[in-house]
């Protein structure tokens, strides 16, 4: 991730003076972990797809990718 990235996604919290208001704040902490989960689960896909389509440690690796989605879900 990028510094405008990281700047972007604030303004779109609503990110103004996070002293005065500590809201867009936790939403940007939200926001940012989200992403971070997502390239996570996507490098273990990568993973898992370089394994045999029919094996243990594929299905394993799909798992793993699911179950980091996951955390972000209430």
């Amino acid at each position: 991730m990028t510094n405008e990235q990281i700047i972007e996604w604030a303004k779109k919290c609503g990110w103004d003076n996070p002293a005065t208001n500590m809201a867009p704040l936790y939403e940007f902490a939200k926001l940012v972990a989200q992403h971070e989960r997502e390239a996570c689960a996507k490098i273990v896909e990568l993973n898992a797809d370089a394994c045999r389509s029919d094996g243990v440690a594929q299905m394993i690796l799909k798992s793993n990718a699911a179950a980091i989605r996951a955390r972000g879900k209430p």
